[in-house]
């Protein structure tokens, strides 16, 4: 059988063992050593010295801290992009606070502003102002971030900006990250750079990454002994997978470049295709790095995005549903949504397509092979 086409895998470059190496070296094999500082070095060099970085073990830890630091406590809700994946909101429920999930809209497949805006009216008749808006740019699209910045702006209502899919995406030429309030990215096995598991929170100053890397060292105290006027945590990024991350840091740029080269692939592939829709930057405002490239089935077509994944699967090609929305998972089912059928709509009828940058052109003959059943 010829080798697995994953979705989206890991793609080292050639430096990450070195610095894997310089840590056994050094014997600092901690949260903390050059990699760590190294790694946030890097990737405040990438965002332009327009943010600060602290990376972490999650991109849902950075979520966390993001929700601390926005006052969120116990009781309190916060509104939340529905079609995403748990690690969005999963952090809202650790502070024992209440999700109010949002639906989307068809142009980005994120946050809709028109039905923000709806729930935060609504929940202001409530007597309820929510306390942050978690914002997602799905599968490295960025949202209709100048909407929701003024609905923001109006309400007084921060952003916390999930760039976990968006690692080099950009509105306006902004990069992604850099939007909020805080900036969220990941770097997991799957997402465009990886640290195996890891992910990163951006903030504006040098004192709030201070507060930060406090809070994510189990807050500490500045004594001899160890003391603690706080409750902090563990989610510090070891220095060995810092090393890998200063690595990728070196193929960042060449990755990104070959995530778009995919792109114009599946364009070419769909683009007289009567029973698929691409997905694709809505105007020139938008710069998405398609670190996954989606369809959406026609009503129309007679086949379901089920029977296209499984007739991959036998071509040994991987492909997935989309994310299911929040507001219709189980664990989920009692909290506020505010929408339609959107985002569900989405979800019953979309393909996530092999997109990794390590994509090369055999497996790219192979997957048209494979959809040309449908296309």
């Amino acid at each position: 059988m010829n080798k697995k086409i994953w979705l989206s895998p890991p793609h080292m470059g050639h430096s990450e063992q070195n610095f894997i190496n310089q840590a056994f070296q050094e014997n600092w094999l901690t949260s903390s050593g050059s990699n760590v500082d190294g790694f946030e070095s890097d990737l405040e060099l990438f965002f332009k010295s327009s943010r600060k970085a602290v990376v972490l073990n999650s991109g849902t830890s950075a979520i966390h801290l993001a929700l601390i630091k926005s006052n969120v406590n116990p009781g309190d809700e916060v509104l939340c992009q529905s079609f995403t994946f748990c690690g969005s909101a999963n952090p809202i429920k650790y502070l024992n606070a209440k999700p109010i999930f949002i639906d989307s809209e068809p142009e980005t497949l994120n946050i809709c502003p028109t039905y923000l805006e709806a729930a935060i009216k609504d929940r202001l008749t409530h007597g309820v102002k929510p306390k942050a808006i978690i914002v997602v740019h799905l599968f490295g699209m960025p949202a209709n971030i100048e909407a929701i910045k003024e609905i923001s702006k109006n309400y007084k209502i921060p952003i916390i900006e999930d760039a976990a899919e968006a690692l080099g995406s950009k509105y306006k030429n902004q990069l992604c990250g850099t939007l909020g309030e805080f900036g969220i990215l990941s770097f997991n096995g799957n997402k465009v750079i990886t640290t195996s598991s890891g992910g990163a929170l951006l903030v504006k100053t040098n004192q709030e990454k201070k507060e930060i890397i406090h809070l994510a060292s189990q807050a500490r105290d500045l004594d001899i002994h160890y003391q603690h006027s706080k409750i902090g945590y563990n989610y510090r990024l070891s220095n060995i997978l810092a090393g890998i991350g200063r690595g990728q840091m070196q193929v960042l740029n060449s990755h990104l470049e070959k995530l778009k080269q995919n792109h114009e692939f599946y364009k070419t592939l769909f683009k007289n295709s009567l029973n698929f829709s691409l997905h694709i930057n809505p105007n020139k405002d938008y710069d998405s790095n398609f670190w996954l490239n989606i369809v959406i089935i026609s009503k129309s077509a007679s086949f379901s995005n089920l029977d296209v994944i499984n007739h991959l699967s036998k071509y040994n090609i991987e492909s997935r549903p989309l994310w299911k929305p929040m507001h219709l998972q189980p664990v989920y089912k009692d909290d506020l949504f505010y929408g339609s059928n959107i985002s569900e709509e989405f979800f019953n009828n979309g393909v996530c397509l092999p997109s990794g940058s390590n994509l090369s052109e055999e497996d790219k003959k192979r997957i048209v092979n494979a959809l040309s059943f449908y296309i």
